[in-house]
């Protein structure tokens, strides 16, 4: 029972990659139609993303992958410091202050939209230049779930390690980045991994501080091939083809590690 619920669910998340590799390489005459193998199968829908659109797939492909890749080190740098503290270091309000974390959880982008933007605005990053970067930079620079992840991965750490290294005369820097650190390295790539994906495929915060087509990711080259009455798919599935490699190829050389932190992260509250 267990293997054909996954296999099931293998099928439904593979088969809508397929059908997208499919149409990708249709003519337009046949994307409507049912058959999975085109007939009369072309490369034009790759072309047209290669020489039709503005800025050129080149840009948005660097574009986006500057910002997930500067995002990544963000995560990186700021969860690894919270989780510590919260695994390790006792100060008031510890306890009190990580509760307030699990419940940033909870809150959408969507829901804080409104006052972020302000603070932006304010702050004087809502422009066509180089701060548009700073922005989005600004906005997603933490997340409360890789702290928490990474509080829940500190906590499987024996502190007898600590306490060896302490003997030895560690300071608290020093236990952090070459005790913690070194034996936390899964659940690092984990959130380095997950934090790719969700930069490189976002469209909320981009569509709303990126203003310069200059500075667009690879998710507003989709939006150019929609339009008012009707949409090119060829296109977009190829860009969509394009956009997913290299995720496909960070979680094959990573999905170890995303297994493994998930286990061990339960078991410890």
């Amino acid at each position: 029972m267990f293997y054909s619920m996954l296999i099931f669910y293998s099928v439904i998340t593979v088969v809508p990659f397929i059908w997208s590799v499919s149409t990708s390489i249709k003519p337009s005459d046949e994307v409507y139609q049912s058959n999975l193998i085109p007939e009369n199968p072309t490369v034009k829908a790759y072309a047209t993303v290669f020489g039709k659109i503005q800025p050129n797939f080149q840009t948005l492909f660097a574009n986006s992958l500057f910002i997930a890749c500067v995002v990544v080190v963000l995560h990186l740098i700021f969860a690894a410091l919270a989780g510590y503290a919260f695994a390790r270091l006792r100060f008031p309000g510890r306890d009190a202050l990580f509760f307030v974390v699990l419940g940033c959880m909870m809150v959408p982008d969507q829901l804080r939209l409104v006052p972020m933007y302000q603070l932006l605005v304010k702050m004087e990053l809502i422009n066509t230049g180089p701060t548009n970067y700073l922005a989005i930079f600004l906005v997603k620079a933490i997340s409360a779930a890789d702290v928490f992840l990474m509080r829940q991965y500190f906590l499987t750490i024996p502190r007898e390690l600590e306490d060896a290294a302490k003997i030895d005369g560690a300071g608290p820097f020093q236990l952090f980045s070459k005790i913690m650190l070194p034996n936390a390295a899964p659940v690092l790539a984990t959130i380095a991994i997950m934090t790719f994906q969700g930069t490189w495929n976002d469209l909320f915060w981009p569509s709303i501080v990126l203003q310069s087509p200059n500075h667009w990711t690879l998710p507003f080259g989709i939006l150019q091939f929609k339009g008012q009455f009707s949409t090119d798919w060829p296109p977009i599935m190829a860009l969509v083809v394009l956009s997913t490699i290299p995720i496909l190829a960070l979680y094959t050389f990573g999905q170890r590690y995303i297994i493994n932190v998930q286990l061990s992260s339960s078991v410890k509250g």
